[in-house]
């Protein structure tokens, strides 16, 4: 994609900020804010809005952090399962202690960890332990029977009066989690019923980057959110309660729309008549969301979102492989890929890292036999690079240093790394038992950093490598770990067709 700007980041925070803090104001007491999404490295947003801080969400926390405390949701089933964050390839409970450890970094405020629907799991209990040798507060809040229907039950001592209450003098405490199903909005309505009890007038908010409310059923920025979420099965409508309560359209989804009544129904037996959020009168009303004030190009924007729909096409695949989603997941992908009319290849880098790997296969010695591999790479001006795989180098090592030679305009027929360099690590690898004697991509740039002492043009072209960031990437093979760790580090979205692991 060229190096061009759908979204003004700047813009947007100054109208998020006034919107929060016009919510605020509102309460006497605390203002419970349901942080949906994520705070840190959305990379999604980042993705489907050229010019979006992936960190925007910590720019506006810092921007409000004298009057704010955050309170860190994690489920006990979560820890239990062993659950996964796709985009960072970490666990929760790691994914956890970065989010943890960030805020540290930018000094905000942490109240504490909240661990919901606990029943006993050890995990939790040890995840507990670990955190509270680190210092940090842990409250616990228990599986309520009946959860969420039976409100007799929730809005009483054994329910919301059972949990660990978690005191503050902050007025905005921002109730943030490591996932859909963190219990953050338990947590929220629990804290609000046990400050009724307390005598203090608090209410709620939700802040959801996607849907955007006030764009279209049918823009590609809400279809790219039905994508991001296809594994939860969410889908966005028209909000029926605002709706019939304010006769406007509004964009939101299902979870929101179904649990509003019950939301409700808790707020109307919970808070005093005077609380703000008592009269909301549809999940729109709850939340604040002025995204669109920041797109300034729709067409780019258009763009971008199409392009992520595709990317989560294969991301899905991958885990459909793996076994971490059913087949309905891959069927829904399908849907939403026809509802922007575009197809599997939309990518464009899919197509070349496929020729790549034909262009390899035409090319072979007469006998030989083994796998052969294409990989593509889309530079920010949209040139195509792409590599394949040989007895040197891994597709995606020769890809990245041939971009890496075309960013820094250094001739084609140039050696970066010498040949027999490579060979005698190809040799090493032989001796110790490697599978593939070819360099993966991190091993090339090793051997790229071990080679700037004496090769002027391999220093050059590293330093071009920090230009490979928020680039499209394909290839026709599954990665090596050590790479597809590479590639989140250089900060490159990588597809695949994942066939083989194969070199």
């Amino acid at each position: 994609m060229k190096s061009q700007f759908g979204f003004n980041t700047d813009k947007y925070l100054k109208a998020q900020k006034q919107a929060i803090e016009e919510r605020l104001s509102h309460f006497s007491g605390r203002l419970y804010l349901e942080f949906g999404g994520k705070l840190l490295q959305d990379f999604h947003a980042a993705r489907t809005l050229p010019g979006y801080d992936p960190d925007a969400k910590l720019t506006l926390l810092k921007s409000l952090k004298k009057q704010l405390g955050i309170l860190y949701c994690i489920s006990a089933k979560q820890l239990s399962n062993g659950k996964i964050r796709g985009d960072l390839g970490i666990g929760y409970d790691l994914a956890t202690l970065k989010a943890l450890e960030t805020l540290q970094k930018n000094k905000l405020p942490l109240l504490g960890v909240v661990i919901n629907r606990y029943q006993g799991e050890v995990e939790a209990d040890n995840f507990e332990r670990r955190l509270k040798n680190m210092g940090i507060a842990v409250y616990k809040r228990k599986e309520i029977a009946g959860y969420p229907c039976n409100l007799d039950t929730i809005l009483s001592d054994k329910g919301y009066g059972a949990d660990d209450y978690i005191e503050t003098d902050k007025s905005l405490v921002i109730v943030w989690g490591a996932g859909p199903g963190s219990g953050k909005l338990s947590t929220c309505l629990g804290q609000i019923y046990l400050d009724e009890k307390h005598s203090i007038n608090s209410g709620y908010a939700k802040f959801e980057t996607f849907p955007v409310w006030d764009l279209p059923l049918d823009h590609p920025v809400n279809i790219a959110y039905e994508a991001a979420t296809a594994d939860l099965g969410d889908f966005n409508l028209i909000d029926p309660f605002h709706l019939k309560a304010h006769q406007k359209q509004a964009v939101n989804y299902n979870r929101d729309v179904e649990a509003f009544p019950i939301i409700k129904a808790t707020f109307e037996k919970v808070l005093s008549k005077n609380n703000f959020s008592r009269n909301y009168c549809s999940p729109t009303d709850m939340g604040f969301n002025v995204l669109k004030q920041g797109i300034i190009n729709d067409g780019l924007v258009c763009e971008a979102a199409k392009r992520e729909i595709n990317f989560y096409l294969f991301r899905y695949r991958q885990e459909f492989k793996k076994g971490l989603v059913s087949k309905e997941v891959l069927d829904r992908m399908e849907n939403v890929m026809t509802k922007v009319n575009i197809s599997e290849d939309y990518l464009p880098t899919i197509s070349p890292a496929r020729n790549s790997k034909k262009a390899a296969e035409k090319q072979k010695n007469k006998g030989e036999k083994g796998i052969y591999c294409g990989a593509a790479i889309e530079l920010k001006d949209g040139t195509i690079i792409t590599g394949k795989n040989s007895s040197l180098l891994h597709a995606e090592a020769a890809m990245v240093l041939n971009a890496i030679k075309v960013l820094a305009k250094i001739q084609d027929n140039y050696e970066l790394i010498s040949p027999s360099v490579i060979k005698q690590i190809n040799r090493l690898k032989d001796q110790i038992g490697e599978d593939s004697h070819s360099l993966d991509c991190s091993e090339a740039l090793l051997a790229l950093a071990a080679s700037t002492g004496f090769n002027p043009l391999a220093l050059k072209a590293q330093s071009f490598l920090s230009k490979l960031r928020g680039c499209y990437m394909h290839t026709t093979h599954k990665l090596s770990s050590a790479d597809e760790s590479i590639f989140r580090k250089l900060g490159i979205w990588v597809s695949t067709d994942g066939l083989t692991d194969k070199h």
